[in-house]
């Protein structure tokens, strides 16, 4: 499970202590979610302070899809993230394997209707997220679509989950976790500990 478009320490360690997998930074030119590298930095560092508490391995992750995936694999790895998630149409093979020679760990999230290959690990990801064809809209998607066809091994579901779906969610489509950024907000790129952990909460019941 990860929580994706955080710029605190705060919600880093609420998500942590709530249960999350993995906390994700957005460093999208471009978005409402666009943490600095000084807020970025705080998230890792208070991610890794909290998992030590709790004693377990949370993954931090820097979502990019508008820059070169080499200077964002460059920017992962000197601001210290354990992953890269290149997400959207701007990436093609070419660019994860040329981001996995800078930083090993790479995730790929992409939507059906870019008619993605659906099986994980086809470019080399470690990890395949499945979004809404908007990201960060908070649209939510058929996932009826997924029945019986959904990819096997490590991946993630996203777009337009909240605590109040997001068990619905697991129940239709079984993925191995979910993915939530607007769902936890409460207004565009204002996170809510609340809702952090009551999303936490419903995703694993």
């Amino acid at each position: 499970m990860k929580i994706c478009g955080l710029r605190t320490s705060d919600h880093a360690r609420v998500a942590v202590e709530a249960g999350a997998d993995a906390v994700g930074v957005v460093m999208n030119r471009t978005s409402v979610r666009r943490a600095t590298e000084d807020e970025a930095r705080e998230v890792i560092t208070a991610t890794r302070a909290a998992a030590h508490v709790a004693d377990r391995v949370v993954d931090t992750v820097l979502v990019v899809n508008d820059m070169a995936a080499v200077e964002a694999a460059e920017i992962a790895a000197r601001l210290g993230f354990d992953v890269l998630q290149l997400h959207g149409k701007a990436y093609g093979e070419e660019d994860f394997a040329a981001a996995r020679a800078v930083l090993p760990r790479i995730w790929r999230a992409t939507s059906l209707d870019l008619d993605p290959p659906l099986t994980v690990g086809a470019w080399g990801e470690e990890m395949l997220l499945l979004d809404a064809p908007k990201p960060g809209s908070g649209e939510r998607w058929d996932l009826s679509v997924l029945a019986g066809s959904a990819p096997q091994g490590h991946w993630l579901v996203a777009g337009g989950l909240a605590p109040g779906n997001v068990a619905e969610a697991v129940d239709v489509v079984k993925p191995w976790g979910v993915d939530v950024s607007s769902g936890v907000e409460v207004e565009p790129g204002e996170k809510s500990s609340d809702l952090i952990r009551a999303f936490v909460a419903a995703a694993r019941r």
